[in-house]
């Protein structure tokens, strides 16, 4: 069970006969392309339940002045097409409006080995949450006229193919296992980034990519995603705890005594983590994978709303 060490990465309680422990188990849930179809269907299912909580940001103001026309894009809603503009040759072609032209939402999802984690209290990996929260995510988004994409991977699109051109730029990605951190790109004044993992780095490195996004002009969204375990550390006893990200074991005296030193410090590791994002204007939420992906996605959502309502 992985038990997260602030500022280093995660840890898990393994048994002592463990040849490889926690490996096979890790590998098997950072194993994606398997698994990518029921991510998908599962994460359709939740954006479905989000049709109320999608925000609507069709206002009068800078935001709909017309910015150009550009052509029609396979699979995009057909409601998007300018029939009358369409009608004066072969093609087919979009009203683009000025906040869609300079306005996409950003994702960047954690695939690295403590994500691979899932205790018998959860109701899968942490990975597997991360990818059906963004999914759904941007899905909603661009149900509700947004372009999103992911961060240096693929373009930002209003594509109702977003999840499948996601889910396979994703799975064709293969140094993004390695990665604990959002990839250098570089996101357009305004833009905003969700940033899905659990966050086990040390704080600085968080602060470091918070701090080159905002500093762009980016608004942004920490979601981090936790194991019931690692909210409460249940254990006692002796235990080798084990990391995942450095492969280090650490054998455990008392686990009664050392966890309730470990609740101190993951709690001033949140606490931190909420100041980063809170001296950037960005938002914190936490979510726990006992929990129905749908809760953090319409929290996220409303943010989004939010952040756009004061754009």
């Amino acid at each position: 069970m992985a038990i997260p060490r602030p500022g280093g990465g995660a840890t898990q309680v393994l048994d002592r006969s463990a040849r490889t422990p926690g490996r096979r188990e890790t590998e098997s849930a950072l194993a994606l392309a398997e698994r990518m179809p029921r991510l998908i269907l599962e994460s359709r299912r939740v954006s479905s339940t989000l049709a109320h909580g999608i925000h609507g940001r069709r206002r009068a103001g800078p935001g709909e002045s017309f910015w150009q026309f550009r052509p029609f894009v396979a699979g995009e809603a057909a409601a998007r097409i300018d029939w009358r503009r369409s009608a004066r040759d072969d093609r087919l072609y979009v009203r683009e409006r000025e906040w869609e032209a300079t306005h996409n939402i950003w994702f960047w999802i954690d695939r690295s080995a403590s994500m691979g984690f899932s205790s018998h209290l959860a109701q899968g990996p942490k990975v597997e949450r991360a990818l059906v929260l963004g999914f759904a995510l941007a899905d909603a988004l661009v149900e509700g006229g947004e372009r999103t994409g992911l961060l240096g991977l693929t373009r930002a699109t209003a594509s109702r193919r977003i999840v499948e051109t996601m889910a396979q730029a994703l799975v064709a990605d293969d140094k993004g296992q390695d990665d604990d951190a959002p990839p250098p790109a570089t996101p357009g004044r305004f833009d905003e980034a969700v940033l899905i993992s659990d966050f086990l780095s040390p704080p600085e490195a968080v602060k470091a990519s918070v701090d080159r996004l905002a500093g762009r002009g980016t608004r942004g969204h920490l979601v981090m995603i936790v194991d019931p375990v690692e909210e409460t550390f249940p254990f006692s006893g002796q235990a080798v705890l084990h990391d995942l990200e450095s492969k280090l074991s650490l054998n455990v005296g008392d686990a009664g005594a050392w966890g309730e030193a470990y609740r101190v410090r993951i709690a001033a590791h949140r606490d931190r983590l909420a100041e980063i994002a809170r001296t950037q204007g960005w938002t914190l939420t936490i979510h726990r994978t006992d929990r129905p992906a749908s809760e953090a996605a319409l929290r996220l959502l409303t943010l989004v709303a939010a952040a756009r309502g004061t754009g």
